[in-house]
């Protein structure tokens, strides 16, 4: 059975983390492993994690030596990973029972080896908003430098063809700049199937989609390299994209 290496990332996340790996332990597709990257919290996320460990195997956990941020943590958890395919859950998100059985499955029929899904977005409580995101069905580099249509929590893509693929060192938006340059290969296909629930945390930067706008830029003149004028086409396609989302 096909092995699958879950990527999540943790830091100060035990008011949720139990709800996470319950959703991992829960699904129908039984062989994976979930790799958890400790970025030097400070509550109590290393025991709880534990207390899962003692109990399944295929629970793996990792501590940084200093706080470096997500995609450091992610990075870590990518290396550590033995699995055939990667996917990826940050520690206060979830997965509906068959998620990996049925994007396994619509990876292997169709010959994909980037895929993305649909999901749920919930509050800090835990309730449905009513906003369900959709998956489209393709997505090319092009489209992509637009804006990042695919939801980390739902993003599996083959080690087999890709090989292991890391996110750049940069403070944010690392996921969007590794799907751009797995897009370099291969397109991405979308199953739009609400696999996943996000939630929505109020403090988070994600929260906040303007805030983004220079990690982006970032990603477009350092990590890709487009010139200053396409960079700032597309900086200016992403402020008139994000308007157009709260306006219409």
């Amino acid at each position: 059975m096909t092995l699958v290496s879950i990527i999540t990332p943790v830091y100060n996340s035990e008011k949720y983390l139990a709800n996470t790996i319950a959703s991992v332990q829960a699904q129908t597709h039984s062989n994976w492993e979930h790799i958890l990257v400790d970025d030097c919290s400070r509550d109590n996320s290393e025991t709880l994690i534990r207390s899962f460990q003692e109990k399944d195997t295929r629970i793996k956990y990792h501590r940084l030596e200093k706080n470096s941020g997500a995609g450091i943590a992610r990075n870590k958890a990518i290396e550590i990973a033995k699995g055939n395919y990667i996917a990826f859950l940050d520690s206060d998100d979830t997965w509906y029972p068959a998620k990996l059985e049925k994007q396994l499955n619509f990876m292997k029929k169709n010959n994909y080896h980037f895929t993305f899904s649909s999901y749920d977005k919930m509050d800090g409580g835990g309730s449905l908003i009513n906003a369900v995101v959709r998956a489209k069905r393709m997505v090319s580099y092009k489209s992509a430098l637009y804006k990042n249509p695919i939801g980390c929590l739902t993003v599996m893509y083959d080690v087999g063809f890709f090989g292991k693929q890391y996110m750049p060192s940069i403070r944010k938006r690392q996921d969007y700049a590794l799907w751009l340059k797995l897009l370099k290969k291969s397109n991405a296909y979308g199953l739009d199937e609400v696999l996943s629930t996000y939630r929505i945390g109020n403090e988070s930067i994600s929260s906040n989609k303007f805030k983004l706008l220079k990690y982006e830029w970032q990603i477009y003149r350092e990590v890709e390299g487009l010139s200053l004028p396409q960079s700032i086409f597309y900086t200016v396609s992403a402020i008139i994209l994000k308007l157009k989302s709260y306006f219409w």
